[in-house]
């Protein structure tokens, strides 16, 4: 087996690690924190990390507009202000939102010149991005620990992709706390998501022994608690769906995802569907189409006995805990096809679906009755 794996962030977890570890936080003179409005300060984050900036004489200034399925335009935004600021390293605290902003803005400070487009060129990209130190306060994307940045792009209705060797944070720090903060709801679509890399990670054709072992970690610790249904998470299962969640964003970062990922970016831009939500409607789908192939079936069969279950139970549970209900037209199916197809990641498992496959799988799910 040949593979070439780079995950050059250090990450420190558990309750407290933050303050322990203050001297990493530490990586300039000037800071710009990137969050949300909202996440960063409620799970106390914001509050630490700004003390202890202060405690080290460190200057730094708050860009909080950060949403959800960031436009490219206010990174863009947000790099121009951290140049300004004279910024010699970014923080971004909050969830994959948040944290893929971060990553955008550090590329976009170090290069102050170039347009909200051209992150997406190389060459464009002459100096390397400001140093990064990420902080999760949601347990899904593992976006602290892998180089990915997924930005909405101006027209609104698509996704893509930034990403760089120089993306990758220096540090992470896991703390459960951060996480306790989080509504239900949103904790079991975070949940879903972190499965969601997991599983189509560990199908994925660019696979690697270490990618799975971190994929079928992250998917026990996952199953554990989704599959419990609990009314209320305990402080154990935030902290088993923030290990699960790093560990399959290092397992995506080597592989990268597969069909439910880009058949589920529109129902987020375009209707409003948390993202994990959105790919965790199209999961069982996802493993029935696998199932057709050899390697696909195997790989689905070794899932569900490490997770002491079965195939057909994953492919219902999973989309009944998304808990969406969507009704469109064929004229809306098609404009959302079309958006799918834009997409490189649906090729990406070892069954290839098809255009006619994925109206079927839409009609199937969403066709007004």
């Amino acid at each position: 087996m040949k593979f070439d794996v780079n995950i050059p962030v250090r990450i420190f977890s558990g309750k407290g690690c933050l303050k322990q570890n203050a001297n990493r936080l530490i990586l300039g003179r000037r800071a710009v924190i990137v969050c949300g409005r909202h996440g960063a300060r409620a799970s106390g984050a914001l509050d630490d990390v700004s003390s202890l900036l202060e405690a080290a004489g460190t200057d730094y200034m708050i860009f909080d507009k950060a949403t959800e399925n960031p436009p490219v335009e206010i990174c863009h935004e947000g790099g121009r202000a951290a140049s300004a600021f004279r910024a010699d390293f970014i923080i971004g605290i909050g969830g994959g939102s948040a944290l893929d902003s971060a990553k955008a803005i550090a590329a976009f400070a170090a290069n102050p010149g170039i347009e909200p487009l051209d992150i997406y060129d190389p060459e464009k990209l002459v100096n390397p991005s400001l140093p990064l130190v990420l902080i999760p306060t949601t347990a899904g994307t593992g976006s602290e620990a892998n180089a990915y940045s997924v930005l909405t792009l101006p027209d609104g209705k698509r996704k893509r992709t930034f990403t760089s060797e120089m993306s990758w944070a220096k540090y992470a720090f896991l703390d459960p706390d951060y996480t306790l903060s989080l509504p239900k709801s949103y904790t079991v679509s975070c949940a879903l998501d972190a499965f969601a890399h997991g599983i189509e990670s560990y199908l994925s054709p660019k696979a690697t022994g270490l990618s799975s072992a971190l994929a079928l970690y992250a998917m026990k610790l996952i199953w554990n608690v989704l599959s419990y249904r609990p009314e209320n998470f305990t402080y154990e299962m935030h902290e088993d769906l923030l290990y699960a969640s790093c560990a399959a964003g290092i397992a995506i970062s080597v592989t990268g995802s597969g069909f439910p990922h880009p058949l589920g970016y529109p129902i987020t831009l375009l209707d409003g569907i948390p993202h994990g939500a959105a790919c965790a409607v199209f999961e069982g789908d996802y493993i029935r189409y696998n199932q057709k192939t050899e390697t696909g079936a195997r790989k689905i069969n070794e899932i569900a006995s490490y997770l002491g279950t079965t195939p057909e139970t994953m492919a219902v549970l999973l989309p009944e805990l998304s808990g969406v209900k969507l009704e469109f037209t064929p004229s809306q199916i098609e404009e959302r096809i079309e958006l799918v197809c834009n997409a490189k990641n649906y090729v990406n498992s070892p069954y290839v679906i098809t255009k006619d496959e994925m109206y079927e799988i839409y009609n199937r799910h969403f066709l007004a009755r």
